[in-house]
């Protein structure tokens, strides 16, 4: 009651400007509804993302940490299913598992030296709206985050998928892939770039973990590990 009154009083005599100024000076909780601001709900999705990244994203950069995850690895485009379908014809198969198996091992070892790209993408995110982000579906701040950053991480994260390839060892298997496929009578001779193709499947994963994670926070009371994101994904719980 004290501060309807309060309000009141300053209504008389405040313009619109001071009057603003003065709510958002009042207490936490009386400014409007949701009694959090919108800075203070886009640091929650922020956090959110980088724990996406801390506890998500470091499992990709193991050993099989895309090989294994049926979430996010890496299969052959449709262009090299057709060479991998013919080296198991011509009895090759260990040749074509070894190409499938070094693509998922460049993308493991590319994530773990990039990590730092992903964060600091994060921390340059800025949320026009965070309340509605919020609100929306369980990986709506991981789609967000897509959005804002996937063409500038592309361009940063593809020279690091080619060291990777290099290092260990894709670049090398699949020439000697592609050059016995296309020895091969009768088959139409491929060119793939595979450093686009890897460095796009590999963002896709980071991203996804990124989302797992997310979801996490957004259903289980368990994953809100800070008084930042128990109070911005309460807000959510009330609101939704």
């Amino acid at each position: 009651m004290k501060k309807l009154i309060y309000l009141s009083i300053v209504l008389l005599f405040c313009n619109c400007h001071e009057l603003q100024q003065v709510i958002n000076s009042l207490p936490e909780g009386t400014t409007g509804s949701t009694g959090l601001s919108n800075d203070y709900i886009a640091s929650g999705l922020r956090e959110a993302l980088d724990k996406g990244i801390s506890t998500q994203v470091t499992k990709l950069t193991q050993k099989d940490g895309f090989f294994r995850n049926e979430l996010v690895k890496i299969i052959l485009p449709e262009e090299l299913q057709k060479v991998d379908n013919t080296l198991r014809k011509i009895g090759l198969s260990k040749m074509a598992d070894e190409g499938l198996k070094v693509l998922n091992r460049a993308a493991e070892d590319a994530v773990g030296q990039a990590t730092p790209i992903f964060i600091n993408a994060v921390k340059g995110i800025t949320f026009a709206d965070a309340k509605n982000i919020l609100l929306g579906s369980d990986n709506a701040a991981t789609q967000y985050l897509d959005g804002k950053t996937n063409t500038a991480l592309y361009q940063k994260f593809s020279p690091v998928i080619t060291k990777s390839l290099s290092k260990v060892g894709a670049t090398e298997i699949w020439s000697n892939i592609i050059n016995r496929y296309n020895a091969v009578p009768l088959t139409n001779k491929v060119n793939p770039d595979l450093t686009d193709y890897v460095t796009k499947q590999a963002l896709t994963g980071v991203y996804t973990m990124i989302g797992v994670e997310e979801k996490k926070i957004r259903t289980q009371l368990s994953s809100r590990t800070s008084d930042v994101l128990r109070k911005v994904f309460a807000l959510q719980d009330k609101l939704k």
